[in-house]
């Protein structure tokens, strides 16, 4: 079977109506994967795996579930070549929340990242705590999660600066990337660019 249809058959999986309801549907687990191709502390595959579905999913069968198993590895490797190459990375849906944000497939991707990021929150701050916050910033803004927040509630209402965010976050997922993964080349990367 081709990466392609293994995707195909993952999408499909994770967007059924009978997983468990705090699981992650497609768009929100490559958010999810790509906080884990990020962190800088591996988290092991068992762990996250079960944390993305929440509960173990009824899988039709032994092969059903060694497929999807192997195709959110499989893609998670993906997501990390692709964050580690000179390519932008690819988000899987609009870099916009629209008129109903919280319907958006953007906030479930963001959602999805920041709960890649809650399994390990304090390794993400510990070595760049000012910088990682920084890049966190659009994707923390796309997610909603953290609304209640007086700061966030005022970016929030001004939805110019939240689309201009929320655009930036291809590049700021190398950024990231950079930063938690290869540190030695992060001071060129977070020199401020000339407008």
């Amino acid at each position: 079977m081709s990466f392609a249809e293994q995707l195909s058959r993952l999408q499909a999986f994770l967007d059924a109506d009978d997983l468990h309801e705090e699981a992650l549907d497609y768009v929100a687990a490559h958010g999810y994967l790509t906080a884990l191709a990020i962190c800088p502390e591996p988290v092991p595959e068992r762990e996250w795996i079960d944390a993305l579905f929440a509960e173990p999913p009824h899988y039709r069968n032994d092969d059903e579930h060694a497929d999807i198993e192997s195709a959110l590895v499989q893609l998670k490797a993906h997501i990390a070549r692709q964050l580690a190459s000179d390519d932008e990375p690819e988000v899987p849906c609009e870099l916009d929340l629209g008129e109903e944000p919280d319907d958006s497939d953007l906030r479930g991707w963001c959602i999805g990242f920041m709960e890649g990021v809650f399994l390990r929150e304090s390794i993400w701050f510990e070595d760049a705590e000012d910088e990682v916050s920084e890049l966190l910033l659009p994707i923390m803004v796309g997610s909603g999660l953290f609304d209640e927040q007086a700061e966030f509630a005022e970016i929030a209402q001004d939805r110019d600066l939240v689309d201009s965010m929320v655009e930036q976050i291809p590049e700021l997922l190398t950024a990231l990337f950079l930063l938690c993964q290869a540190p030695d080349e992060k001071p060129a990367l977070l020199k401020p660019r000339p407008h």
